[in-house]
């Protein structure tokens, strides 16, 4: 059997996935906690309770 078996990459792409997935999941909550960030993530926040303007009655 080679050393590159259906089973070895399933599990290196399984593997490099979560990985990869992980280090994205973390970049963002920290872009999102980042201190220069806190100003426009709390505007942001209040934005779906504001009164829309062109609000059809």
């Amino acid at each position: 059997m080679s050393g590159l078996d259906y089973e070895t990459v399933a599990r290196f792409a399984q593997q490099g996935g979560t990985l990869y997935f992980g280090a994205v999941f973390i970049a963002g909550v920290v872009y999102a906690l980042w201190p220069k960030h806190r100003e426009a993530f709390k505007r942001l926040s209040h934005l779906p309770l504001e009164k829309d303007e062109d609000e059809h009655v």
